[in-house]
Formats: C-alpha cells, sequence, structure tokens
C-alpha cells in the first residue's frame, strides 16, 4: 500500500468560464478571453504543490504554438496528459473517428495523432474520451460500419502512443455531446482494448471517471478492482454527483461511502507505485474553482486516511464472508464511530 498521497493532477478546463446550454457565454464570462497560460498561473498560484500536474485538451488548451509559453506557467509542475479534443470542434458535429465523410474521419484520424505526437513531445500520456462519436437518434447510424471506424482511430492513436512509448488512456462515459455515445460503458471499452490487444497494442489502459461511472450504475471500487486485476487501472478522474448528469463536483460531496471502498481497492492494486496519479475532472460552475480544487483534494486525502486505518485483513475477513455488519463495524471505526 502507498506511504504517501498519490501523485496529482488537474484538468485545466476547471478555470474556464463554465459555459452551459442555457448559458453559453458561462457563469465565469470574465474568464473566456483567458489563455491557458493565465489559467495555469491562477491554478498554480492558487494551488501550489497540492497539484503535481496538469491536464489539456489539444489543440484547444494546448498545442505546437502554445505549448513553450504553458510550460513556463507551470513552473515545476509538469504535464500529465494531453487529451484529445476532437468533441470541442464543431467540424465532429456527427462524430469524428466515426464519422461518415471520409474526408472528415481522416481529419479527425489526423487530429487525434497529431494528439499523441503532442503528448509525447511533453512527455505525457495521452486521454481519449470518444464523446462525439455516437448517435443522437434510432436509425441515424450505421453501427457496424461505425465501430469498425472507431477501432481503427483508436488503433491509429494507440499505436503512435507505442512508438513513442505512451499510454493511451481510454475513458467511457454514457452520454453527452453524443446522446448516445458508443463507448458508453466499461464493458464496451473493455472490448475496444481486447480489439487492440489483437493487434498487438498493449499500451492501452482504462481513465476511469468516477462520475461517468456512477452515472452508469457503474459501482466505482468493483471495476477498480477488475481492470487492476486485467493491468487496465491507467489514470483516475476524481469528482462526484448526483448520478444522472456529468456533475463534477467535488471529490467526496456525493457518493461518499462508495468513494471510501475505491480508496480501499486502489490501496489494495498500489495505485500510485508506478507513476498512476488521481487526477481531478471538475466543472465548478458557481464555485470558486481554487476553492473546489483545493476542497477535493483535502477530501480525497481524508478519504484516502480513512481507507488506511481500515484492517484490511479484517474486512478482507468479513468479505469473504460476504458479512455487511462486520464490514461496517470496520469502516465506521475508520471513521471514529468508536
Amino acid at each position: 500500500m502507498p506511504d504517501q498521497p498519490v501523485k496529482t493532477s488537474l484538468g485545466i478546463w476547471a478555470f474556464g468560464p463554465m459555459v452551459t446550454r442555457f448559458n453559453p457565454g458561462g457563469y465565469k464570462p470574465q474568464l473566456a478571453e483567458a489563455s491557458t497560460a493565465d489559467k495555469v498561473r491562477t491554478a498554480v498560484e492558487g494551488l501550489g504543490d497540492l497539484i503535481d500536474g496538469y491536464e489539456f485538451h489539444y489543440p484547444q488548451e494546448i498545442d505546437e504554438h502554445n505549448a513553450e509559453e504553458v510550460r513556463e506557467a507551470l513552473g515545476q509542475h509538469d504535464v500529465y496528459a494531453v487529451a484529445g479534443g476532437l468533441h470541442l470542434d464543431a467540424t465532429f458535429a456527427r462524430g469524428g473517428l466515426v464519422n461518415p465523410d471520409p474526408e472528415v474521419r481522416a481529419e479527425a484520424q489526423r487530429k487525434t495523432v497529431a494528439a499523441a505526437d503532442m503528448a509525447a513531445a511533453l512527455d505525457a500520456q495521452l486521454i481519449v474520451w470518444p464523446g462525439v462519436e455516437g448517435f443522437n437518434y434510432p436509425f441515424q447510424t450505421p453501427y457496424r460500419e461505425s465501430w469498425k471506424w472507431l477501432v481503427e482511430g483508436l488503433g491509429m492513436a494507440a499505436q503512435r502512443c507505442k512508438e513513442t512509448g505512451r499510454l493511451l488512456l481510454l475513458e467511457h462515459k454514457n452520454s453527452e455531446p453524443a446522446m448516445k455515445i458508443h463507448m458508453g460503458n466499461i464493458g464496451m471499452t473493455l472490448f475496444v482494448i481486447h480489439k487492440l490487444r489483437e493487434q498487438g497494442l498493449d499500451n492501452v489502459k482504462v481513465n476511469m471517471d468516477w462520475q461517468h461511472l456512477i452515472m452508469n450504475g457503474e459501482h466505482l471500487a468493483e471495476y477498480a478492482a477488475l481492470l487492476a486485476d486485467e493491468d487496465l487501472l491507467g489514470h483516475q478522474h476524481g469528482n462526484s454527483g448526483w448520478g444522472t448528469f456529468d456533475d463534477d463536483n467535488m471529490v467526496g460531496a456525493l457518493s461518499f461511502m462508495e468513494t471510501i471502498e475505491l480508496a480501499v481497492e486502489l490501496r489494495r492494486a498500489d495505485y500510485g507505485a508506478r507513476g498512476e496519479r488521481i487526477g481531478f475532472d471538475l466543472y465548478p460552475y458557481t464555485e470558486d474553482a481554487v476553492g473546489v480544487v483545493r476542497r477535493s483534494v483535502e477530501h480525497w486525502r481524508f478519504i484516502d486516511r480513512v481507507a488506511s486505518r481500515i484492517d484490511d485483513a479484517a474486512l478482507r475477513e468479513a468479505q469473504s464472508r460476504k458479512d455487511a455488519l462486520a464490514a461496517y463495524d470496520l469502516v465506521y471505526a475508520a471513521l471514529g464511530a468508536r
């Protein structure tokens, strides 16, 4: 089990204008013109060593033109991950990697591979969340062809990552912006990974976005254990929410017990020992961004300390009998109930 806190990373989009479809100018319109470097400076000044590294969408938040400026703003912090940004480009409104137009699809492939190159140049990992790869209506989409195109495009990214010694981290979600995202659950994510393994691409793992799993009714601890057992537990995007939408609320604000159990399983997996991080994917619509991130890191560290105080041998024994009462005696003892 890790004795030191697992290193952290933060998606810089937490410092944006907080746009919604009902308020396209955002709840923080004063930030609409802020450059990525400006956002980084605000984050680094406000958060200091609470955050070890940062994550950026390519090419919207980081690209070949501003990378050096961003690096300078980061100071001693690193770029931990580059995330593909097809969902932020109106060109791909009807899909990028699965667009039926071969020219649009080729452009999406080019940009995805370019994101992998950017990750390599920054000594970072690549995250692909194919949120625009899906459909909105029955009868709209050629499913077989779309899945073939999706695996093909992700395979190109994985191949480039393998050539440059990077991981490709796949992140699933069931809906939004496409109403029905093809890679919408853990099962379909594993399907993609195994299809890529058939091609000899063994550098693909899962980025667990906690609220994305919660929205699906996918239990955090169970899937962390499953992925760890298959050596597919690549990254975490910490947050919380009500379970019906991608709220990206503060860690531990909701799903508190589930997050404690996740911390137990991450400890059992020795998560962080090979450089994995707890990333934070937060969207503070109306709250102060620095405050939300700080509170999320502090909540996570408290939750992890609770997990460290649970008698794991006794918990395993209780679990061997599926004894919920004995298990909760241990959990509440760690919380200070006795």
